[in-house]
């Protein structure tokens, strides 16, 4: 049983109530992440995310992972270009305990000066932990190019200078002006009294302010086509070429899901069976799409040998032509939507899986999404659908690339990837 309310303090809630398990999970989901800052800020909605385990007013960093400890439960968070979530999982027995910590943490975390500075080294060591895996970075590089000059590109850490920049009253202030009730959706999903956990979390925000939260933001244009070249000392060469993509909004996302499965989403696709399994080009090669709120990306990402350029290169334009002259078969469809829907379901074995489809569900939407609405949109999609988007996305725009390598590496990098894609005289920004 799923329960939404919009709440008399302006926040969202959602509870789905699962009787036959022993555990619980709540998620706070706060609308500010990466593209709500300024540039001097990049990096602060992170910044505040580590902050708010360094303790309350009324309990320390230790006694906040004592308590849990002590529970045997599970207290983390993350936070995304558009969002931050703190939540936690316990034993059903014991989600009023984790509530009243989590509610403390989210909107009580105290900022000392001595917690800021050391926060600060620790987020400075994070970046540079990032920066020595370029698999990782390659993602930032080519996000950095596709909105360049747009706060959307802006790597969710932020930078060693950024963050060395921060002034705790700044930060504090962007936290408290952030946090606020109208800018939250709690979601909980477990063994759990639907009623009774409303009341708890009213309580909790009764005193909260309810004055509304707004960033002004610019809807982000893709700086297309580029080549951005990275000079890094790595054994292989790490590879993103994509295109702008969609937002959670077009109608044509469940088409999408479909396309990337079978182009480069699993190791039944096409990419991963020819690059890897069939030519031994790399270990990891994928597609991914990113999809937000008013923009997007669709990428393909490849680790190989600079030896294996060349070849990857020539390889995957293959792939990519007999995808747009050829289609995918009716086989390849069902096999997909079978996939997606079983993804979709074992999903649901986790309650904090179950918590955040909620979470997300209401804060992107506004409303629960039915899963099962969701599935018949995957089961919509048709061969021809799939063709039509592929010829969209992949052939009436131009690819772009990031690379990370070596000096020695890079100037071969670019040469195959303009004999593929790059017509003469084009120049890369």
């Amino acid at each position: 049983m799923i329960r939404y309310w919009d709440l008399e303090s302006k926040a969202k809630m959602v509870v789905e109530a699962i009787p036959h398990v022993k555990s619980a999970a709540i998620g706070l989901f706060v609308g500010v992440g990466s593209r709500h800052e300024k540039p001097h800020l990049a990096g602060a909605s992170h910044f505040i995310e580590h902050m708010l385990f360094k303790g309350t007013e009324s309990r320390s960093a230790r006694e906040i992972a004592e308590s849990f400890e002590s529970m045997g439960g599970q207290l983390n968070a993350f936070t995304s270009k558009e969002y931050t979530c703190l939540y936690a999982r316990t034993l059903d027995e014991d989600i009023y305990k984790a509530m009243e910590i989590v509610f403390d943490m989210l909107f009580n975390s105290s900022f000392t000066g001595k917690d800021f500075a050391t926060e600060k080294d620790v987020v400075s060591e994070e970046i540079n932990m990032y920066e020595d895996a370029p698999d990782e970075l390659i993602h930032d590089v080519f996000m950095s190019q596709l909105w360049r000059g747009n706060s959307m590109g802006s790597p969710i850490l932020g930078t060693l200078d950024s963050v060395a920049g921060f002034d705790r009253d700044e930060i504090y202030s962007f936290y408290r002006y952030s946090y606020q009730p109208s800018n939250l959706v709690i979601a909980i999903a477990g063994n759990v009294d639907p009623e009774r956990i409303r009341e708890k979390v009213d309580a909790y925000l009764a005193s909260r302010s309810r004055d509304e939260v707004a960033f002004r933001m610019e809807r982000p244009q893709p700086y297309v086509p580029f080549m951005q070249m990275v000079d890094k000392e790595t054994e292989q060469v790490q590879l993103c070429l994509g295109v702008a993509g969609l937002s959670y909004h077009d109608e044509s996302r469940f088409t999408l899901n479909v396309l990337n499965s079978i182009l480069g989403g699993g190791i039944s696709s096409r990419l991963f069976q020819s690059i890897r399994e069939e030519q031994g080009l790399a270990y990891a090669v994928y597609s991914a799409p990113s999809n937000y709120s008013d923009t997007g990306s669709f990428a393909v990402f490849v680790g190989t040998g600079p030896h294996k350029v060349g070849r990857f290169f020539e390889e995957l334009h293959k792939e990519l032509e007999r995808f747009l002259k050829e289609g995918v078969s009716g086989e390849e469809i069902v096999r997909t939507q079978h996939l997606i829907k079983s993804s979709m379901y074992l999903g649901l074995e986790s309650v904090i899986n179950r918590m955040t489809r909620l979470g997300k569900s209401v804060l992107m939407y506004g409303k629960v999404i039915d899963l099962e609405e969701s599935i018949e949109r995957i089961f919509a999609v048709r061969q021809d659908m799939v063709l039509d988007l592929a010829k969209k996305m992949l052939a009436e725009q131009e690819l772009s690339m990031a690379a990370i390598g070596s000096a020695e590496v890079l100037p071969s990098v670019e040469q195959e990837f303009s004999r593929w894609w790059r017509p003469p005289g084009r120049t890369a920004i």
